[in-house]
């Protein structure tokens, strides 16, 4: 096994408490090397992602969001259940305050898919697991 590899498997959101507790700031992150497989076909989807998020008491280290960004190249997994998962497993991870994230899809057989979740602290999404 490669070093990178190994690392992709041990790989888990890693947070540091936030320098700035009190202050309201969005942090804006993209991804633009997104892969997971479609459960369907099994060809590999490419996507752009995008986080955006306020955060509360924790802040996402960014080399572990990648890495953790990058264990899902060999899933079997929709796009709509991939983008509902990155949203559970950040706000899991560093529960902020207000989270977006965003899958950009590149078209496959001329068709474009963007999903985008939300998720605010304090609320409870219509249909939310739990």
């Amino acid at each position: 096994m490669k070093y990178g590899e190994r690392e992709i498997l041990e790989g888990e959101l890693i947070t540091f408490p936030n320098p700035r507790v009190g202050r309201r700031y969005d942090i804006n992150i993209t991804l633009p090397e997104f892969t997971c497989k479609c459960p369907f076909s099994g060809y590999p989807d490419f996507a752009t992602i995008y986080v955006s998020y306020v955060p509360n008491e924790r802040v996402v280290e960014l080399k572990a969001l990648k890495l953790y960004i990058n264990s899902y190249r060999d899933r079997y997994i929709s796009h709509e259940e991939s983008i509902n998962q990155i949203l559970d497993d950040f706000v899991a991870a560093c529960e902020p305050l207000e989270v977006t994230v965003k899958g950009d899809f590149l078209p496959r057989g001329n068709v474009h898919t963007v999903i985008e979740v939300r998720h605010q602290l304090g609320t409870r999404e219509e249909g939310a697991r739990g």
